[in-house]
């Protein structure tokens, strides 16, 4: 894992907030009533791609999110440029990726209780 420096830092918070707060408004019934949060956004060098780590409960509605976030990815990107718009110069592309460290909590929570 390559060392980010701290403008990425702070341009990954910054979009996790704002992007928490879009997902947030969209409300539950626009991810098939699963709760979605952003967990983490990691940001390439050079600040034109974003990273963007949810989390989905319940996780047996992590599929159905996912194919829900590809096709409001434009949009949510869209979000992201109004609130982002006067601080960076381009607005980074969106890839969501599952963030299933709940489950594994869970699965090893599960091995130590047996």
């Amino acid at each position: 894992m390559e060392n980010e420096t701290t403008r990425q830092l702070k341009v990954a918070k910054q979009i996790q907030r704002d992007l928490a707060e879009i997902i947030r408004s969209c409300g539950m019934a626009a991810f098939d009533g699963a709760m979605v949060t952003v967990s983490g956004v990691r940001m390439s060098p050079d600040l034109s791609f974003a990273k963007v780590y949810i989390s989905v409960f319940p996780s047996n509605k992590a599929n159905k999110v996912m194919e829900i976030m590809e096709k409001k990815g434009k949009q949510l990107r869209g979000d992201l440029g109004r609130l982002v718009g006067k601080q960076l110069r381009i607005v980074p592309e969106l890839a969501f990726h599952i963030d299933d460290s709940l489950d594994y909590v869970e699965h090893i929570d599960d091995l130590l209780k047996s």
